[in-house]
């Protein structure tokens, strides 16, 4: 049986640089936040560009600020952009 050491008695994780943020844009109000290169741990796949966003990159993750048809909450149509892709969506 292993034991788990107490989350208590762990390191602090440290938090994200910047506290998510609203952006208006011509497809209605976004919920921005930035992701450090040091945070990222996965690929991700670009909308703006279909290009992946590789492992340590800085980069944006946004979702409506409202739920989409068929999602309970908006925060599950987040999608991770390129910093120049989100930049560049009107």
């Amino acid at each position: 049986m292993s034991h788990r050491r107490s989350k208590h008695l762990r390191p602090p994780r440290p938090l994200a640089s910047v506290h998510p943020y609203a952006e208006e844009k011509s497809d209605g109000r976004w919920i921005v936040q930035t992701m450090p290169g040091a945070k990222t741990l996965k690929t991700y796949r670009c909308p703006g560009c279909s290009a992946a966003i590789s492992p340590g990159t800085a980069h944006i993750v946004a979702w409506p600020d409202t739920p989409g048809l068929g999602d309970d909450r908006a925060v599950d149509a987040r999608r991770h952009w390129h910093t120049a892709c989100w930049e560049r969506h009107r």
